[in-house]
């Protein structure tokens, strides 16, 4: 028997529970070990011209590539595919939910950035203060843009999960951030995103004229089963 949608998004929802909570799991157990897991991970990137090159790309250009796929695949779904447009609309609703969050957040906690209490090499230069490290940006606006595109296009998921994970340890090895920050983060875009698909794209689809969500029924559940 084949499930209805409203129980085929309860399981997505719950497999991305799952992805958040171990995400949220691992950051606690990296806060434990914050200073010796930055040390050694932002001193093994520092000290190597090949990870330190990589470390600045993912940090900026990739996050940009990410974002400018984001916005070629809500270009490429307007003309092409309205199910998949209509769910990287809600998820860049999420998108803009989680950094709101995260900037909020920030300003509660104000935990100071590793590289201005640890006297370590950093490949990037550290940010003034007041310029607080949890969560990292960087981890949500990368969680959060991956999950959207992966909700849309479920067949890239090792690309999208790849480069957002690229991104947050970046962040770390580029001296930025701990790695508690980073996993918080990429749990905080992704939390915030999927539960933005799962409320906000029902209601566009629903209120929006016909003519504009035309096609945009539950076909992306069916996709994604397809994709697994």
């Amino acid at each position: 028997m084949t499930p209805d949608p409203a129980t085929e998004a309860s399981i997505k929802l719950s497999k991305s529970s799952i992805i958040v909570l171990c995400l949220a799991a691992s950051a606690v157990v990296a806060f434990l070990f914050e200073v010796q897991l930055y040390t050694s991970i932002s001193t093994s990137v520092q000290s190597s011209a090949v990870l330190s090159a990589l470390a600045v790309f993912c940090s900026e250009p990739l996050l940009i590539l990410l974002v400018l796929s984001s916005a070629a695949i809500g270009v490429w779904s307007w003309f092409k595919d309205r199910s998949v447009f209509w769910t990287i609309a809600a998820g860049a609703v999420g998108v803009i939910a989680a950094y709101a969050v995260s900037t909020i957040l920030k300003q509660l906690v104000n935990e100071q950035r590793p590289c201005q209490s640890i006297h370590v090499a950093t490949v990037l230069e550290c940010p003034p203060l007041g310029d607080w490290s949890w969560p990292s940006n960087h981890s949500v606006i990368a969680g959060a843009f991956a999950t959207a595109c992966i909700l849309a296009l479920p067949a890239l998921r090792w690309y999208f999960a790849t480069a957002a994970a690229l991104v947050a340890l970046s962040r770390v090895g580029a001296g930025a951030h701990y790695l508690h920050d980073a996993l918080t983060g990429l749990a905080l875009g992704t939390l915030i995103v999927v539960i933005a698909v799962s409320v906000v794209r029902p209601l566009l689809v629903k209120h929006l004229p016909p003519k504009l969500v035309e096609g945009a029924g539950p076909a992306i559940l069916d996709r994604a089963d397809a994709a697994e």
